[in-house]
């Protein structure tokens, strides 16, 4: 079963992990700027975002684009008081203008200390894992004073069991490394080994299919469980399998039942 498996799911890397991927994806927002910061500050926002139709979302985070006059990282460190009442009238679902102007405040304050985001992710006790860095980032992330309370159910962690599906993503733009063109690859003190699939509806319905998931519920355990049977088919690179299942389960959802039985035997 597994090499049946492990073929089926490479072959769907190779189809998806591609630039033609990139157009419908939250991951274009990024794709947007070559700057390092414009492209972590802007992939972050567009992996907090990243729930509803893509089309939506994209949108929505050119929107905020243009509202930061088109360069992000510029207007976060050198905006002033005024600047920000423009930012005031955006909104997506459930994150609003008081979010908005934390993640400005939270981003002006930390890249006043550091280069790069991924700073953010690297625990001062040492190590690297995946649940380690985003337990991390998240009391980093709320560290300044008078956070509002209301922008927490915006960024997810282990510790609150979540299979913290967006920030997996954020970390799987910036982390992985190869030849595709998709994935940016420009962090280098987090490996791509130690990273966590994404775990979405999507995702986790196709891994069901193919018995990569065995846990009821969906949670942290869940997508650390689909990653480890991933680690099975490449130790180096397991979340590459993303594209796969995120593939299957959004473009070819309507042939699974025909697929599949020929996978699994």
């Amino acid at each position: 079963m597994v090499t049946d498996i492990k073929g089926f799911l490479d072959a769907k890397v190779a189809q998806y992990n591609q630039p033609a991927f990139i157009e419908t994806d939250p991951i274009v927002i990024p794709h947007q700027f070559t700057s390092k910061q414009d492209i972590e500050i802007m992939g972050f926002w567009a992996a907090v975002l990243a729930w509803g139709q893509r089309v939506t979302i994209i949108k929505k985070c050119r929107e905020l684009i243009a509202l930061m006059d088109g360069a992000p990282y510029d207007f976060i460190m050198n905006h002033e008081e005024p600047d920000l009442k423009k930012l005031l009238q955006f909104k997506h679902r459930t994150f609003n203008d008081i979010d908005t102007l934390y993640f400005i405040t939270f981003f002006r304050y930390h890249y006043e200390r550091f280069d790069s985001l991924e700073d953010a992710f690297l625990s001062p006790l040492g190590g690297w894992g995946a649940e380690l860095a985003l337990n991390h980032f998240r009391q980093y992330f709320f560290s300044l004073p008078d956070y509002p309370h209301r922008t927490k159910k915006h960024i997810s962690s282990p510790s609150q069991k979540s299979t913290c599906k967006r920030l997996n993503m954020f970390l799987r733009w910036m982390v992985r490394k190869d030849n595709a063109g998709v994935d940016f690859g420009i962090w280098n003190r987090l490996q791509q080994a130690d990273l966590i699939c994404p775990c979405d509806l999507h995702v986790d319905r196709i891994a069901r299919k193919l018995k990569l998931i065995t846990r009821r519920q969906t949670d942290w355990l869940t997508a650390v469980e689909l990653t480890e049977h991933l680690r099975d088919f490449d130790p180096l690179d397991p979340v590459k399998y993303d594209f796969a299942l995120f593939g299957l389960g959004i473009e070819e959802r309507w042939g699974l039942d025909t697929i599949l039985p020929s996978v699994i035997r």
